[in-house]
């Protein structure tokens, strides 16, 4: 990497400038749940009813609450939860938000097999994209969710259940029926894991945010051949902004440029050279898992164990760290939320001088985006 490349990326939009709970634009607000994001969504940029788009880390679910309280209201309640697709980081709070609020939730048909408790998905691979992101992933929760009659297809049509103005992309290699939202009016995408803006495969890169296109989470791809085509298919739309499943939302002649280099250089860029799925991808049908090809086994195995428990003992502390931090200020944030809600439309830059990248700048200088 150059240093010219280094100063660009430190100049862009990351962890450190950007609040956990942020606009994205009109309608739709992102939440970012320790490394994965999660999206808030309403037809009507200011009033009406909503969805949500994906369910975050299990465990998650009273965080996801509150920041629906925050931009809605007490109580608030979407109409349905819809799903890019199903990973732990993405349904991880999933049935409990579901019960909770007691609404239905929809995915492609090539999902359902693993929101039905139906099959589990085909295994990590955690020799792949040599971080320590990538080292965990087999740890990853790997059981299927049983959501019951609460899980529904996605309408046939490309439409998106209480989205008007929205539809669905189809885009497998991440997940058989791993789906992307995309709206006309504004070309704004929600790309789920098709691809993400950050290096999802390095710890160091996932805590700081550097916003950078990449392809999909490497340990978890299990089709590259599809996953090539979807990253094709998304850079066809050529999306003003896309909101992914990793990283800090990316917009401007920069998005563009970099997902289409992505879709030229996929090969280089994105797909690993070597791997479990590299040369032979799983094969799946709408009842999930048929075959998977044989692990990757190599002199670095041992290795590899060692480092993973070294990185998994580092995460939980780091998970611990954040809870009991996060749990003093509970309180106080219920009673800012009452103070918050008029101003929800109109996020403007923190007083201490975090900025969300995406908020407009022409309303007064109060900021209600305080990080959750």
């Amino acid at each position: 990497m150059t240093n010219h490349h280094l100063d660009v990326l430190k100049s862009r939009p990351n962890r450190a400038t950007t609040p956990d709970l942020q606009y994205v634009a009109p309608g739709v607000w992102a939440l970012r749940n320790v490394f994965v994001n999660l999206f808030f969504v309403r037809p009507e940029p200011s009033s009406g009813p909503w969805v949500l788009v994906d369910a975050g880390l299990p465990g998650a679910a009273g965080k996801i609450r509150h920041a629906a309280e925050t931009l809605f209201g007490e109580g608030a309640r979407p109409e349905a939860i819809i799903m890019t697709h199903g990973h732990f980081d993405h349904a991880g709070a999933l049935k409990t938000l579901a019960e909770h609020w007691d609404v239905p939730v929809y995915a492609h048909r090539l999902e359902l097999p693993y929101l039905t408790g139906r099959s589990s998905y085909p295994p990590p691979d955690p020799t792949v994209g040599g971080g320590a992101m990538a080292l965990m992933s087999v740890l990853y929760p790997k059981t299927p969710y049983d959501l019951g009659n609460r899980a529904h297809e996605l309408p046939t049509d490309g439409s998106v259940p209480n989205l008007p103005g929205w539809r669905w992309v189809h885009t497998p290699g991440h997940t058989p029926g791993h789906v992307s939202f995309f709206r006309d009016s504004d070309r704004l995408l929600i790309a789920g894991d098709a691809f993400v803006t950050v290096e999802q495969e390095s710890a160091i890169a996932v805590w700081e945010q550097r916003q950078e296109v990449h392809g999909p989470p490497k340990y978890f791809t299990c089709d590259w051949h599809a996953a090539r085509n979807s990253v094709e298919t998304l850079a066809q739309l050529k999306p003003a902004i896309a909101a992914t499943g990793h990283g800090v939302p990316m917009r401007g002649d920069a998005l563009q440029q970099e997902l289409e280099q992505l879709a030229r250089e996929f090969n280089r860029l994105a797909v690993p050279a070597h791997g479990r799925y590299v040369h032979q991808p799983a094969q799946t049908d709408e009842s999930g898992v048929v075959s998977v090809p044989p692990p990757v086994i190599s002199p670095r195995t041992p290795l590899l164990v060692g480092a993973t428990a070294a990185v998994v003992g580092l995460a939980a502390y780091a998970i611990l760290t954040q809870r009991r931090n996060g749990s003093n200020k509970h309180l106080k944030r219920r009673k800012q939320n009452r103070m918050r809600r008029h101003h929800l439309d109109y996020p403007e830059a923190y007083a201490s001088g975090v900025i969300d990248p995406f908020a407009p700048t022409d309303e007064g200088e109060y900021n209600p985006y305080h990080p959750i």
